[in-house]
């Protein structure tokens, strides 16, 4: 299977031939056939090009989201901003794995600092957001 791309959208390649060959759209599912001739071959991966259809905010959670303790995290931030602190006595996390966890998330994208209460703290960023709100509905 071979990443394309026809009239500036890219397709999953299924069968080629010579006039006319049947591709797959990634984001929907539905396959047609296009002329070949029409078709640019891509240098993308097309497992890659497969998981483009999925929004890329939840992409960025489910590889940042390594396990359940981080996906409850994001969850949790989702309710409401959290002090750093509170991060630490709440959920019985230590200092180093409370930062950890924060500074993987911030690295991905979805959580950054703000102050809650006049103390550091942590809230999720739009993208972690639209995250969320996609993966939950």
């Amino acid at each position: 299977m071979r990443a394309v791309e026809h009239e500036g959208k890219r397709y999953l390649l299924l069968t080629k031939s010579g006039d006319s060959s049947r591709v797959r759209d990634p984001e929907t599912g539905d396959q047609r056939y296009v002329p070949t001739e029409e078709l640019t071959m891509l240098d993308a991966d097309p497992l890659e090009t497969a998981a483009s259809a999925v929004p890329g905010p939840v992409r960025r959670l489910v590889r940042a989201a390594h396990d359940d303790q981080m996906l409850g995290l994001v969850l949790e931030l989702r309710a409401e901003p959290r002090p750093a602190r509170e991060l630490m006595d709440a959920y019985s996390l230590c200092e180093s794995d409370a930062l950890g966890l924060v500074t993987e998330l911030r690295a991905a994208g979805l959580v950054e600092e703000t102050t809650v209460a006049g103390e550091r703290g942590y809230q999720l960023t739009e993208t972690g957001e639209q995250a969320v709100e996609t993966l939950l509905g």
